[in-house]
C-alpha cells in the first residue's frame, strides 16, 4: 500500500534574527517547557515524512544546526542574507530529492502545531488535486493579520495584510497561518518570480499566490481543529510565556 506520505518534504524556516525576543539568542532556539522551539516542529515533522525536511538556516546557523543533529537527521539550506520568506523557501529548493511531489512549508517558530494538523492539510490537499493549500485560522478578532480573500468559487485570489485592506477585508476573519502545501512543480516556477516588495529587498512567500492566482492555479484554504493557540507562532517574550503555560496546563503542569 502506498503511503501518501512518501513523496511529502517539508521546508523548516529557521533563519529570522527574532528582534522581538529582546534577545542576541536566534529566536528558534528559545526554550519553551525546556526545549529549544525549533526542536518541537523538527519532531513533529518526522513523524510525518521522516528524513524528508529542510531547515533553512541563517542567524547562528552553526547553533541551530548543531541543535538538531544531536537528535535529528535532516538536511540544512543557508539563508546567507535575510531577504525575506519567498528568499528563504528558494535557498531551500536545491536540497528538495527527485521523488518528493509535494511541499509543506512551516516556520521554526509555531511549536504547538500538531502531527493530526499537518497530515489533514496533507490528504486534503491530495484529495482536492490542489496546486496550493494554505491552512487557515478563524478568529474573532483578525486585526493585525493577513486576511485570506477568496473568489465566488471559493479558491484565493490573494492574502491582503493589515496595512493593505480595505474597510471590506478588514472584517474578514480568515486570517493566514503561514502554514502551506503546495506542489512542487507550481513551488520551483513561481517562486523565482516573486519581486521584492520593498526597498530593503525583501521577497515574501505570500506573493506567490497573486502569481498562482494571475496564472489560473487552484490554490485553497482550509481550517483545520478547534484549537485556537496550535497555529500561534512565537514572535515574542509575552508569546513564550502564554505558550509556556499552554503547554503546562496540556501536561498538568504548573507554571
Amino acid at each position: 500500500m502506498v503511503n501518501p506520505f512518501d513523496n511529502i518534504a517539508i521546508i523548516v524556516l529557521a533563519a529570522g534574527l527574532g528582534t522581538r525576543m529582546k534577545s542576541d539568542k536566534a529566536k528558534v532556539l528559545h526554550e519553551l517547557n525546556g526545549k529549544p522551539l525549533i526542536l518541537y516542529i523538527i519532531e513533529t515533522s518526522k513523524k510525518i515524512v521522516g528524513k524528508n525536511i529542510i531547515v533553512v538556516v541563517g542567524y547562528q546557523a552553526q547553533l541551530v544546526m548543531k541543535t538538531i543533529t544531536v537528535k535529528h537527521e535532516v538536511a540544512f539550506a543557508m539563508q546567507d542574507k535575510q531577504m525575506g520568506t519567498g528568499h528563504a523557501v528558494l535557498t531551500a529548493l536545491p536540497c528538495i530529492e527527485q521523488h518528493i511531489e509535494n511541499i509543506v512549508i512551516l516556520c521554526g517558530d509555531v511549536p504547538l502545531v500538531n502531527t493530526d494538523s499537518l497530515k489533514k492539510l496533507i490528504l486534503d490537499h491530495l484529495n482536492t488535486h490542489c496546486d496550493m493549500t494554505i491552512l487557515a485560522v478563524q478568529v474573532d478578532d483578525p486585526k493585525g493579520y493577513g486576511r485570506i480573500v477568496v473568489n465566488d468559487k471559493n479558491m484565493v485570489t490573494r492574502i491582503v495584510e493589515e496595512t493593505d485592506a480595505d474597510e471590506n477585508e478588514k472584517k474578514i476573519n480568515t486570517i493566514n497561518s503561514g502554514i502551506y502545501c503546495i506542489r512542487k512543480e507550481f513551488l520551483f516556477d513561481a517562486v523565482k518570480k516573486i519581486k521584492p516588495a520593498n526597498a530593503k529587498g525583501e521577497y515574501y512567500f505570500t506573493e506567490i499566490i497573486n502569481i498562482g492566482y494571475q496564472a489560473h492555479k487552484k490554490i485553497q484554504a482550509i481550517t483545520i481543529g478547534n484549537d485556537p493557540y496550535e497555529f500561534m507562532g512565537i514572535n515574542s517574550c509575552v508569546d513564550l510565556e502564554k505558550a509556556e503555560k499552554i503547554v503546562c496546563t496540556r501536561t498538568h503542569k504548573r507554571p
